[in-house]
């Protein structure tokens, strides 16, 4: 693995953080498609190569390699309090979910007996409720058996119910720090959806929390003042009120991003064939 490539930016106020000199260091490369990096308690971070059918596991000191082959396109991935790992699979459409010791459990692949588009991003609550979201891109709407881009939920109960059918694609999913705001990304409309979140994991009062994002939107984390962090033309951050922050420029341009270290302190940004990370002063929310 070659030395990590420094590249240097300079970041203006976050909130009540200020940033100056922020380095952004590229950690691991050569890949296709890197997405859905999620933080692993056991100090790695996992990430999916998408094209190459490839989950990574990237261990800061050590270097990055494949921990699951034939990944049956994985994409989004989060764990729970649990440690157990939730993968979007978008070739074989379904969302599963492997337990401490790799057994394999599938939580969603149909809905009213017609098969998922394509399962792209999730997330899961501290209470064990799931959201992910099911858009189709390139040649996944050529297979469709369902006429709608989902958002959906799957209660601790493993009951699956639809939170909502938005007008364009949904893509990344976040959750508020206090679990009680959903938000996804609108890949069409250039937007950030939010959702009210109850006790029982139910949602309501779909609206628009960010219009006008330059680039599309795709993965999206949010830190612990709620500030969110959403991959597009670039890394843009905004405020929890919707308010640009400052937007980073990288090499190559982002698909998604998840904070790790055991401090929870460093943004690691999955882009195109490579994966970046920054250390902020700030840190990341994290529902495990």
């Amino acid at each position: 693995m070659r030395a990590p490539v420094l590249l240097v930016f300079v970041l203006g106020s976050l909130q009540a953080q200020t940033f100056a000199d922020v380095k952004i260091e590229k950690v691991s490369g050569g890949h296709r498609f890197t997405e859905g990096p999620v933080w692993s308690r056991d100090g790695y971070l996992l990430f999916s190569d998408v094209p190459n059918n490839l989950l990574m596991k990237m261990t800061p000191g050590e270097g990055t390699a494949a921990t699951r082959e034939n990944s049956n396109g994985a994409n989004g991935n989060a764990f729970d309090k649990e440690g157990r790992l939730y993968t979007c699979e978008s070739r074989t459409r379904r969302v599963i979910r492997f337990d401490k010791k790799g057994n394999v459990e599938v939580l969603a692949e149909k809905w009213e007996g017609k098969r998922l588009n394509a399962p792209n991003d999730i997330v899961v609550r501290r209470d064990g409720q799931v959201y992910f979201t099911d858009p189709a891109f390139g040649n996944q709407g050529d297979t469709r058996e369902l006429d709608f881009y989902g958002v959906y939920h799957i209660t601790p109960k493993s009951e699956l119910k639809l939170v909502a059918k938005p007008k364009g694609r949904p893509n990344g999913i976040a959750l508020s720090p206090n679990g009680r705001i959903l938000y996804v990304a609108n890949s069409d409309e250039r937007s950030i959806l939010a959702y009210d979140l109850d006790r029982n994991g139910e949602a309501s009062n779909e609206r628009i929390a960010i219009k006008g994002i330059e680039g599309v939107p795709d993965g999206l984390r949010v830190d612990e003042k709620g500030n969110l962090y959403v991959a597009a033309k670039g890394l843009a951050v905004f405020s929890a009120q919707g308010k640009p922050i400052h937007t980073l420029d990288l090499a190559e341009t982002p698909a998604n991003c998840a904070f790790g270290d055991p401090d929870l302190q460093t943004l690691y940004i999955t882009a195109r064939t490579s994966v970046y990370r920054v250390r902020l002063d700030v840190k990341g929310s994290v529902q495990y």
